[in-house]
């Protein structure tokens, strides 16, 4: 069974940052962030095509609940969604970077296919 990473945060904390990170792949196409986030926002993203594919009211209002712009979720239905409408599956991809100066934490970039 698949669990949720908890990527050291309280719950709360934790779903605002994976919101904000989605919101930002489906609004810049891709965002550098580390691994195991990039895992975790990789799955919330597909979900979020997924609803873009289905282009009804009720996905529409399940996207707005979830993504915090109305700007990007209208980016979601009316440009992302129809590029990947033959694809089922793998909208987004991680390529990795390597560790990250600082603190040696291995760097990610996950980005729409």
């Amino acid at each position: 069974m698949a669990t949720q990473r908890k990527l050291g945060r309280p719950t709360d904390q934790r779903i605002a940052m994976l919101r904000n990170l989605t919101t930002s792949v489906l609004e810049n196409g891709k965002i550098e962030t580390t691994l195991t986030r990039a895992k975790e926002v990789k799955r919330l993203a597909d979900k979020m095509v997924t609803l873009g594919k289905k282009n009804d009211l009720h996905a529409r209002r399940q996207a707005l609940s979830f993504i915090t712009k109305e700007d990007v979720v209208t980016k979601l239905f009316e440009e992302i969604a129809p590029k990947y409408s033959e694809r089922n599956g793998g909208y987004t991809r991680i390529m990795k970077l390597g560790p990250r100066r600082g603190d040696a934490a291995e760097m990610a970039i996950l980005e729409l296919v």
